[in-house]
C-alpha cells in the first residue's frame, strides 16, 4: 500500500496526536450534533447517541487523520465488523454479506 502508513509505521507520537484530536472531536458540540441525530453512518438505522461510536472512515492505521471529514458516528455493530477497512474495503465486504442473504 503505496503513501499508507500501517500500525507497525506510526509513531506513539502520532498515535497520541491522533487521539487528542479525536478526544478534542468528540467534546465539541459538532460531534454532539452529529451524536444527536442518532443514525449510524453505516447501516442508516437509528440509534441512540449513546450507544454511537465515532469511526474513522480512513482508519488511523491506514493513514487517515481525526478530522470533521474522515470521522462518522456508527453503531457498535457496524465499528467492530469494519475494523480497520478502508472505504472500497467496505463496500465489497457489505456486497459479500447481500450476496450471502440472497443465495
Amino acid at each position: 500500500m503505496r503513501g499508507q502508513k500501517q500500525v507497525d509505521d506510526l509513531g506513539e507520537d502520532d498515535l497520541k496526536r491522533e487521539r487528542h484530536k479525536a478526544r478534542t472531536l468528540r467534546e465539541s458540540q459538532w460531534w454532539k450534533r452529529r451524536l444527536a441525530k442518532g443514525i449510524c453512518h453505516y447501516c442508516g438505522r437509528p440509534a441512540s447517541p449513546k450507544d454511537l461510536t465515532m469511526d474513522h472512515v480512513v482508519p488511523i492505521s491506514r493513514g487517515g487523520k481525526s478530522t470533521k471529514g474522515n470521522v462518522v458516528p456508527c453503531c457498535k455493530v457496524c465499528n467492530n465488523a469494519k475494523k480497520q477497512l478502508l472505504p472500497m474495503e467496505w463496500e465489497q465486504y457489505l456486497k459479500q454479506l447481500t450476496r450471502c442473504d440472497n443465495a
